[in-house]
């Protein structure tokens, strides 16, 4: 919906408030006009109900004002008398449309100072475990939201099964697209794995201000931008459509900015012409061949043991004289190198066209003989830049037409030589929004934007800044499950990461001490 849609839609919510309350904002010794003022009645409606004035601006946040509007249907039933268990059901049941009928049937009473406290031990917990369910799904879309590490395109600096917290302030909070949808969880319900939102309504994009922009090498959380346009498990004429805010979580690093100019070389990146230079802990793996000397009598399996390297290799022949390494750092490769055994080792290049690479036919419908790109030998592409225009043609439009057909939502169509935007010719194309290139430290590993292209700039979610927990599912035992050095640790930063657990622990017990002591206190003087 557009945000003229939504103006015309907000005004029909509040003239069908208007009509279904008017005569219940008199019994209150309120004007029937205040219940057809936007706002301005939903103001006047918590002073009728005895409840805070800040509730109205819960009302009108997505996703939580749907957990409201019951409250608020029920609290107003009650003031008026209608406070049994039947009442309440219709008044849910309904989607407050039994308010309609108690506004112009019933001769009810306005119950001025009515109790707010909860009748029945159970309604004092419906309610309190509700309120936190808000707060919850409030500091989930706005401030900060678990994450999980599903697998290893950043192994490394992130491993499989760490759990993150991200924060939406640093690049700014994107306000939810999806109004109807469960809270507290991403596109699927758990336990009966149905889909956990409404397509429609859907609200225009908004961001607040961050206090940060997006820099190279930051790693960012982001919708997979493609999980609109194609899955890896349909058919290529299929769609799988999905609101953006919905599309699937992924997180990687992002190595190109708006208005860069980005090409790889050999699997080494490469931003405006200079080598992109990337933080201590951002560890870059390949994959490389091994060749041993099968006279050998080292054992590789305690070696690369020792180097942690435990299920990335494979042997490729049955008497192990070579095998291939699937995630390797340089750093590792160099120590290798020195092992008794080992005759030669060599990273492996992929050169020539790769199936999939973006642009390509499968997905973007472009000519893929004239692009022999790899995901190691790559562009040079440029990284498009709100406000920045582009010339358009036959060779440039495969890198743009899912930006101008898809991501910006224009019409297009290209009739023999000419391209057509909104029906009319087009020689260039103005971005709208800024993008970004996302790729994964492991580079032979990583389904990144050398496959699926772009991330526009409404994708971006979040930046990931803390480490709480660390779960090695491989580990023997509950103690070694748990990656003790990773709990509250840093994502980004300076050197190697750092644990705060025993600070946490300290702070805890300190916590629990005090907490002692003042109870213990305050019970004193009440002696």
């Amino acid at each position: 919906m557009t945000a003229y849609q939504w103006f015309v839609f907000f005004l029909i919510v509040q003239l069908i408030h208007g009509l279904g309350t008017w005569k219940l904002y008199e019994k209150a010794g309120r004007k029937s006009w205040e219940a057809f003022i936007p706002v301005y009645n939903s103001i006047i409606l918590m002073k009728i109900i005895n409840r805070p004035t800040w509730w109205t601006f819960l009302l009108f946040i997505p996703v939580i004002n749907l957990m409201m509007f019951p409250i608020v249907w029920v609290e107003t039933l009650r003031s008026f008398g209608k406070n049994s268990s039947t009442d309440t059901f219709l008044g849910v049941i309904t989607c407050g449309f039994y308010i309609y009928y108690i506004n112009y049937t019933q001769n009810v009473e306005y119950i001025k100072d009515r109790s707010l406290t909860p009748a029945t031990k159970t309604g004092d917990t419906v309610g309190s475990l509700l309120f936190a369910i808000i707060v919850a799904t409030f500091v989930h879309t706005y401030f900060i939201q678990p994450f999980v590490i599903p697998s290893s395109s950043l192994e490394k600096s992130l491993l499989i099964g760490d759990f993150l917290f991200v924060s939406k302030q640093n690049y700014g909070a994107r306000t939810p697209m999806t109004t109807i949808a469960a809270p507290m969880v991403h596109d699927t319900l758990p336990f009966i794995k149905t889909k956990s939102y409404s397509t429609f309504p859907q609200l225009p994009y908004f961001r607040f201000p961050g206090f940060e922009k997006i820099k190279n090498n930051d790693i960012v959380v982001f919708n997979w931008p493609r999980d609109t346009l194609f899955h890896m498990y349909l058919p290529a004429d299929k769609r799988y459509d999905k609101p953006i805010d919905k599309k699937t979580n992924y997180v990687k690093r992002c190595v190109g900015i708006p208005g860069d100019s980005l090409q790889i070389k050999d699997g080494i990146v490469f931003i405006n012409g200079k080598e992109l230079i990337l933080p201590d802990r951002a560890k870059p793996q390949y994959s490389y061949k091994v060749t041993l000397d099968p006279k050998s009598t080292t054992d590789f399996d305690a070696v690369f043991k020792d180097l942690n390297i435990t299920d990335g290799y494979g042997f490729e022949t049955a008497d192990r004289d070579s095998l291939t390494i699937r995630a390797l750092t340089f750093e590792n490769a160099e120590k290798l190198k020195t092992v008794s055994g080992i005759t030669s080792i060599k990273r492996n290049i992929r050169k020539g066209r790769e199936n999939g690479i973006f642009p390509c036919k499968h997905h973007d419908g472009a000519d893929e003989s004239k692009i022999a790109w790899s995901g190691d030998n790559y562009g040079p592409i440029y990284i498009p830049q709100a406000g920045k225009t582009v010339a358009l043609n036959l060779e440039s439009l495969p890198f743009y037409k899912i930006i101008i057909n898809e991501y910006e939502g224009n019409k297009l169509k290209v009739v023999g030589n000419d391209i057509y935007i909104n029906n009319k010719i087009a020689t260039t194309y103005t971005f709208k929004q800024n993008y970004y290139w996302m790729m994964g430290d492991n580079r032979h590993n990583s389904l990144d934007a050398r496959y699926f292209g772009y991330t526009p700039e409404d994708h971006i979610v979040g930046k990931p800044i803390f480490i709480w927990m660390s779960w090695d599912s491989n580990g023997q035992g509950i103690m070694n499950k748990i990656r003790w050095e990773r709990l509250f640790t840093t994502v980004s930063g300076e050197g190697q990461p750092q644990s705060y657990f025993k600070y946490f622990l300290f702070l805890l017990a300190a916590y629990f001490v005090g907490e002692y002591f003042w109870t213990k206190r305050k019970a004193k003087k009440t002696e």
